[in-house]
């Protein structure tokens, strides 16, 4: 009877401490999931290496507001940024639609949306657990369609209301997210509003088809820039080989480029000097941005902290 009661103890043991672990990894999970992808002062932390990466690394002059909407979609809400002085102000307003990587939905990289909204962008995205397709950009087009026409929304006062620049509409996406980037602009019904985009870190084109996650850049006709992380030899999402196979791909109106030292994950916000300038170049005309990526000596390729850079533009 003793032996009997010292197993029913033992097992009882067992089964606590079983709990106790799956209790502890269940609380570092959710603890994991709560965290953000992006400092909230990455702008102050990142390492830059050229004047114009300094420059737009910074916050801009525009304080920021949040707006979300609920949607009945797999994706949950749009989220917006904006430059406070939308509501005030009359004016439009670019845009920059966002894309999710695995595992990252808006919420968990606001700072990044923050920092272009303090360049006087609209910036919005979604919670979309599976960015590859460009299906929830392609429905964030839709939404601020509908904002920029609609005076009012849900019977309420809409202060987006034909303050939306629908001719300037960038798209920009990290990891499955760069994946959604392409697709959101070759293969969605909107595909040709966007006027730029930026894929950074876009899976790669062997390991996006195992997951069926299909994507053809040679059907780009939209500048880009491609950007990925070099992470002491090489960003596993995509390889500097992978990254070139992309570029090769793309006709024309492009440029590549690979941060030094830059593990996948911190490639999401690392180097986003560059790619607000190339927004602001691009969807705001600031030709001061325009010199990172153009002239005889872009600062781009004399940026210490870069490698493998490539441009093509037209």
């Amino acid at each position: 009877m003793k032996k009997v009661i010292k197993v029913m103890i033992g097992l009882l043991a067992v089964v606590g401490l079983f709990f106790l672990l799956f209790k502890g990894c269940t609380a570092v999970l959710q603890k994991i999931s709560r965290q953000p992808n992006a400092p909230t002062n990455y702008q102050d932390t990142v390492q830059v290496g050229g004047e114009l990466e300094k420059e737009y690394m910074k916050k801009g002059d525009s304080e920021v507001t949040h707006y979300e909407q609920a949607v009945l979609q797999g994706f949950s809400k749009y989220t917006i940024c904006y430059p406070s002085q939308l509501a005030e102000e009359n004016g439009t307003y670019p845009v920059i639609v966002l894309c999710n990587g695995t595992g990252v939905p808006m919420s968990k990289y606001l700072p990044v949306a923050e920092h272009f909204a303090s360049w006087g962008f609209i910036v919005i995205g979604t919670e979309e657990e599976y960015d590859w397709n460009g299906f929830a950009a392609e429905m964030c087009v839709r939404y601020l369609q509908l904002l920029n026409d609609s005076s009012t929304i849900n019977d309420a006062e809409n202060i987006f209301y034909q303050k939306i620049d629908i001719n300037n509409i960038g798209i920009a996406g990290h990891s499955q997210g760069g994946v959604g980037v392409i697709n959101a602009i070759t293969t969605q019904k909107n595909k040709d509003i966007f006027k730029a985009a930026v894929a950074i870190s876009p899976t790669n084109k062997e390991l996006a088809a195992a997951l069926q996650w299909d994507y053809d850049a040679s059907k780009l006709d939209t500048p880009i820039m491609l950007i990925s992380g070099e992470g002491g030899g090489d960003d596993w999402v995509v390889t500097g080989a992978q990254l070139s196979d992309i570029y090769n791909d793309i006709p024309d109106n492009k440029i590549m480029l690979r941060r030094k030292s830059t593990a996948h994950g911190e490639t999401l916000y690392a180097a986003n000097g560059y790619v607000t300038a190339w927004f602001m170049w691009q969807l705001q005309g600031d030709m001061y941005a325009a010199s990172a990526f153009t002239g005889d000596e872009p600062e781009i390729m004399r940026n210490s902290l870069y490698q493998d850079q490539l441009i093509d533009l037209n």
